[in-house]
């Protein structure tokens, strides 16, 4: 049986970020991934991820954010490409940012100034002339602010894997945790689908919507939830490229809609919606966008984005969150089970920390600390209790 210092369940942006680092301290490192990495059906696959440090008036995530974006230009440097594109971010409200309706834009503009950053405030006259492809929107106000922009997710993560690989990372691909097993002691390893046993001093659950069933107490503070992506072919990209057009929310706390330029690679636009989403079982339920989903987006469209309101829609997929009640991440050590990490709940969020994030999880499996670990210790939660990210539509 192989045995490790950490074994890490699942090789997404949790797993792959963390266990680059806890073997960069120099322990023997092990991760196991249920088909290759990445994976099709991790929340972490796809072109691209939002990196924004709007937060609403939340202090903690700007800043982290603000960490994760300089970590986002190293990554570039390190990696000799660009995994990360600084387009900025355009945040569009359909009502004055003072309103009541838009309290998110309006208390991220405010918390931006305030830490120094220079937000540029747009009225509809300039949304209009600065980004074409949304003239004859209804957005009356917003504003636009560089340092900001996405990461191509998919070549992100494959990129983490050959690091992982180059610093002696053992990865086991085709290997599905289906148990953790249990000694007197606590957590001693981990038992698979496919018939393997790994033994390791600490576990580290990194398994995105699956993480409730390898840790069942978890399951009533913890969702999954599928969300429609979209990507459009469009019939102007001169009008759907950066800079005419960056990565943008349309009144998304009301709304739910996200969006991004013209992928440089895949030549679509890919639109999404943050919202509530539809509670999934990760194993039982098929994910798959319906024709309601696709008709609310032809209607966000039509309103918001008539230039591309016919262009073809080239693929579609329902992304799963995993979603802590809270909407805050989940990285702990097990108060009861020893040998046992949980670092998950990335609530739809999380990619856009990986260059922090696996420093958080090694932390936290270590037993040590770090300054952003207090808030997502393990915690009780109430089943009442409300989403606290400020960007999620309710």
């Amino acid at each position: 049986m192989r045995h490790y210092d950490f074994l890490l369940i699942g090789g997404g942006i949790f797993g792959i970020t963390a266990a680059v680092e806890l073997r960069q301290r120099g322990h023997h490192v092990g991760l196991l991934n249920p088909g290759h990495i990445p994976h099709p059906l991790a929340a972490s696959t796809d072109i691209s991820k939002v990196v924004r440090m709007e937060y609403g008036p939340d202090e903690q995530y700007m800043d982290m954010a603000a960490e994760s974006i300089e970590g986002w230009h190293r990554w570039n440097e390190e990696a000799g490409e660009t995994l990360y594109h600084e387009t900025g971010f355009l945040l569009l409200c359909k009502q004055p940012m003072e309103t009541g309706r838009q309290q998110f834009e309006w208390k991220s503009f405010k918390a931006l100034l305030s830490k120094g950053f220079a937000p540029e405030r747009l009225d509809a006259h300039a949304i209009s002339e600065n980004y074409p492809v949304l003239s004859n929107s209804p957005y009356v106000d917003g504003f636009y602010h560089q340092k900001a922009g996405y990461a191509e997710s998919g070549r992100v993560v494959e990129w983490l894997v050959g690091r992982a690989g180059k610093l002696g990372v053992e990865i086991h691909e085709n290997q599905t945790a289906s148990r953790l097993i249990e000694a007197k002691r606590g957590i001693t390893g981990v038992k698979t689908k496919e018939g393997q046993s790994f033994a390791a001093g600490q576990v580290v659950v990194c398994a995105g919507a699956y993480t409730p069933l390898l840790v069942p107490e978890l399951k009533p503070f913890m969702k999954a939830t599928g969300h429609p992506i979209f990507h459009i072919k469009p019939s102007r990209p001169d009008l759907s490229s950066y800079p005419k057009l960056p990565v943008f929310a349309a009144d998304i706390s009301n709304s739910g809609w996200y969006g991004f330029p013209l992928h440089p690679i895949a030549g679509v636009v890919k639109i999404g919606n943050h919202g509530k989403g539809l509670n999934l079982h990760p194993e039982l339920d098929e994910r798959v966008v319906t024709e309601a989903d696709t008709l609310l987006l032809r209607q966000f469209l039509k309103e918001s984005f008539p230039l591309l309101a016919n262009d073809p829609i080239v693929f579609t997929r329902r992304c799963l969150y995993c979603d802590t009640l809270d909407g805050h991440f989940w990285i702990d050590r097990h108060p009861e089970k020893e040998g046992l990490t949980v670092a998950a709940g990335g609530s739809g969020h999380a990619f856009k920390m990986a260059p922090i994030l696996g420093k958080l999880i090694a932390a936290a499996a270590v037993g040590g600390d770090d300054k952003w670990l207090p808030r997502f210790r393990w915690r009780h939660l109430e089943q009442n209790k409300e989403n606290e990210e400020a960007a999620r539509n309710r």
